[in-house]
């Protein structure tokens, strides 16, 4: 067996189990395609992380992430091996700020990102959403079709008409889909609303931008902090006042990722978040809370950026608060009895011997 097989059987023998015990134990029972789709999205990751010159020994490979990313997987049932691909997975450096000695320290972590295609959301649509008994196959809107809009008269439904001729670019997506009580309903999605989602992303990408008001963002002052807010205010109009148009200003290129700008990836771009743009706001019953926690975690963008806020700041501002006398140790007493996140046991691939102090190697 080579050592790449050997490598993937142990990752795979370190996270299965712990993945099936956080799953039973919230209630959700790890069936077999669940179980093909974590071992489809350990080889999709170990894919990533090889074109990224990165091994699952990495001392600075962010292993938790990764073991929340394989829980999202398993419990929303996303296949990185199906066709078109439900689900992908990238690496980038996240900083993270933390206290050594009593001064600020900034440290890089590798982390796996996830994020769901069109495909995906469309899978989770059909298996969740609230009274769906089928998803219809979607319409592509070109400039050049003949297209006319649904008609509705109280319960009454006229529905779209739409004659494809195939000329320009798409714009506007179209979802039939099919209640239980057979009903039919159109959901739509228009090509000018994703500016949102492009703001959404330059935001985002802005996040650690200071415009050279300063060299740290961390260590702004008041008015420092105000300069920087008014300046990313006056980028994030012009995109919203621009519309799509943006994709082409080279002044807001530079906040943009070439995915959204790139020639050959744009229109695959925008129609992916035409298609996202409708799925989600379609009602979901999800029938347990650790489902629609992953569903959650997975495609709501602001709160993916709120977590990555809270990583970036986390112990960087230690805060002592003694109790008042009479009144229980908060601390103490809310403390749980154990820790619900598990971190995989330790283990060691290859040659490699593990860092002391640099926790599990994988």
């Amino acid at each position: 067996m080579s050592d790449f097989s050997t490598t993937l059987s142990k990752v795979n023998d370190n996270y299965f189990p712990m993945i099936e015990r956080q799953l039973i134990g919230n209630g959700v029972k790890m069936d077999e395609y669940a179980k093909s789709c974590v071992l489809n999205a350990i080889s999709a990751i170990n894919n990533s992380l090889d074109s990224k010159g990165i091994s699952w020994n990495d001392s600075d490979l962010d292993k938790s992430n990764i073991t929340q990313i394989l829980l999202q997987v398993a419990s929303l049932k996303l296949n990185a091996a199906a066709s078109p691909r439900e689900v992908y997975f990238q690496t980038r450096n996240v900083s993270v700020k933390k206290k050594v000695d009593g001064k600020d320290v900034t440290t890089w972590k590798k982390q796996v990102e996830m994020g769901i295609e069109g495909d995906g959301n469309d899978a989770i649509l059909a298996r969740y959403g609230r009274d769906v008994k089928k998803v219809g196959q979607f319409w592509l809107v070109r400039e050049g079709d003949d297209f006319t809009y649904p008609e509705y008269t109280g319960f009454e439904v006229v529905p779209p008409t739409w004659r494809p001729k195939g000329k320009g670019d798409v714009v506007r997506v179209v979802y039939p889909i099919m209640k239980k009580d057979g009903t039919i309903e159109f959901h739509i999605a228009e090509r000018e609303d994703v500016v949102r989602n492009l703001v959404a992303h330059m935001s985002n990408n802005m996040m650690n931008e200071t415009f050279g008001v300063c060299a740290d963002r961390y260590k702004a002052t008041t008015d420092q902090r105000k300069a920087i807010a008014a300046k990313k205010s006056e980028i994030l109009n012009k995109a919203k006042a621009a519309g799509m148009a943006a994709l082409d200003d080279a002044e807001l290129q530079q906040y943009i990722s070439p995915a959204w700008t790139e020639p050959q990836s744009r229109e695959s771009m925008i129609i992916r978040k035409m298609r996202n743009n409708v799925v989600k706001k379609i009602p979901k019953d999800f029938g347990n809370a650790l489902v629609e926690m992953s569903y959650t975690e997975a495609t709501d963008e602001s709160y993916s950026e709120v977590q990555r806020e809270i990583a970036e700041h986390a112990n960087t501002e230690p805060i002592d608060i003694s109790p008042q006398p009479g009144q229980p140790n908060e601390e103490n007493d809310l403390q749980p009895e154990h820790d619900q996140h598990e971190e995989p046991r330790e283990m060691n691939f290859g040659d490699e011997k593990p860092t002391s102090g640099s926790g599990p190697d994988f």
